[in-house]
């Protein structure tokens, strides 16, 4: 395949030290148009090594997809008086807009809790709570409501063993960005680990923005609403009498 020969040529051209990750993307940006139903992309890499193939250990690869982070405010409902209505609130001082998680193996398995202290891999670190008075567990609480609300709907994805190793040198998965996505600065990181501890780590980033047309689309809407109104008017009254002109012709 033409990544395994990209990445041959990688390991031949890099300097050696210990085991080090090398990745690549199938594709580095992602363009969102108006019929954008959602985008693949292609994890790939290798390990290079100076040092023999350690026996004692294993080795796992975990592989996550981050979003921009946005603030976001979690509200909790009640039913009141035969009304869901709203009673509590937490707000998140950043959360990732999209995260997607893939491994060799269970997280909970093969990643310890002080590396995800670190590298804040798994997606309840990943997500930044605001500090507050309020009880820590009752924060996490409004966290995991977080993660439930958008794994629902495809902006969090955790897929545990998906991340396909071969020979513990060759390593690939995909994984999914939605028609959801907003735009942004997308990071991918790679991270290599034996006995639960990150031994490296490699980063590339995945830019996602409108397509031209979308894009002054969505500036005009925002900055100059009138006109914006105007145009669709415009266009609406064009089609209107484009089509009762063709229905007339066709009658004739």
């Amino acid at each position: 395949m033409r990544w395994i020969a990209l990445l041959l040529l990688l390991l031949t051209a890099l300097p050696l030290r210990g085991e080090e990750v090398i990745a690549g993307l199938s594709q580095n940006s992602v363009s969102l148009t108006v019929n954008f139903e959602g985008s693949e992309i292609l994890i790939f890499g290798a390990v290079r090594r100076e040092t023999p193939l350690p026996v004692d250990t294993a080795l796992d690869v975990i592989i996550a997809i981050e979003g921009p982070p946005q603030p976001v405010v979690v509200w909790r409902k009640e039913r009141r008086a035969g009304i869901w209505v709203n009673t509590q609130s937490q707000d998140i001082r950043a959360a990732p807009s999209f995260y997607a998680v893939a491994s060799t193996g269970a997280l909970a398995e093969i990643l310890s809790q002080d590396a995800d202290l670190t590298h804040r891999i798994s997606p309840q670190l990943a997500i930044f709570e605001a500090r507050g008075t309020g009880d820590a567990s009752a924060r996490a609480t409004f966290t995991e409501a977080l993660i439930r609300v958008r794994a629902a709907e495809g902006l969090y994805q955790e897929h545990e063993g998906l991340v396909d190793m071969q020979r513990d040198t060759l390593f690939s998965t995909r994984l999914t960005l939605p028609k959801t996505i907003v735009e942004g600065r997308y990071t991918a990181r790679v991270f290599l680990l034996r006995e639960g501890q990150v031994i490296d780590e490699f980063e590339t980033f995945i830019n996602v923005q409108k397509a031209v047309l979308e894009r002054w689309l969505t500036n005009l809407a925002f900055e100059q609403p009138f006109l914006y109104g105007l145009l669709a008017l415009g266009l609406a009254l064009f089609f209107g009498w484009g089509a009762s002109a063709l229905f007339r012709l066709l009658q004739s």
